[in-house]
């Protein structure tokens, strides 16, 4: 069953990204990976593109995964809500250009910081049960994917460096290549991050069935 499920998910990854590249290809332009906020902005943004709004999606299914493990899985609650304060705070991060234009500049950092310190004041209370459900659920598939999207996200932040770009490609630089390059490895850690998540709920849902009497 879990390589039917594996097969599933390569095959989705792989649909989906294929789909979206194949758009571009046929409609220049139809991802909108870089427009122009306003007449007077100097540097167009990817926030409008349907690679983030996809990425938003999956961070929200993923958040609430999370939240349905925590929900029913008293054993895995503290790890779960772990997984969920993630997802907000990657979701967070990925709002950033609308929180900024619409409510009020640099809010977004107030709103990461603000998760960010209530996640981590409450996995440090539960520390103890964050560290043994962990314990149970590893080595897991689900963990493993996550971190690798983890490793993946942290990877795309460094090569989208723009002076990166600029060093590599000179007089040829284009923002819009950089952008691109960017968003679609922030796509595939966000992929991993969801069917991380979804495996994890699995493994949950697993372990609960064989400690449920029979």
């Amino acid at each position: 069953m879990i390589w039917l499920r594996f097969l599933a998910y390569f095959l989705g990854v792989i649909v989906v990204t294929a789909a979206l590249t194949q758009l571009e290809v046929s409609y220049p332009g139809s991802l909108r990976m870089e427009e122009f906020a306003d007449p007077q902005a100097n540097f167009g943004t990817s926030e409008y593109s349907l690679v983030e709004i996809l990425q938003c999606g999956l961070l929200v299914t993923s958040g609430l995964l999370a939240a349905q493990v925590a929900l029913r899985s008293r054993s895995f609650r503290t790890l779960a809500i772990g997984i969920g304060g993630f997802s907000l705070l990657f979701f967070v991060r990925e709002l950033h250009f609308f929180l900024d234009r619409h409510v009020a500049d640099n809010v977004w950092q107030a709103l990461f910081a603000a998760s960010a310190a209530l996640l981590m004041a409450y996995l440090y209370r539960h520390y103890r049960r964050l560290l043994i459900g962990f314990a149970r659920a590893w080595p897991s598939p689900g963990l493993t994917l996550m971190f690798t999207g983890l490793t993946l996200l942290a990877f795309s932040l460094l090569v989208g460096h723009e002076p990166l770009w600029q060093a590599l490609l000179q007089d040829n630089y284009a923002r819009l290549t950089k952008l691109a390059v960017e968003e679609f490895i922030e796509l595939g850690a966000y992929f991993l991050w969801l069917l991380g998540t979804i495996e994890f709920g699995v493994e949950v849902a697993g372990f609960e069935r064989e400690r449920a009497p029979s």
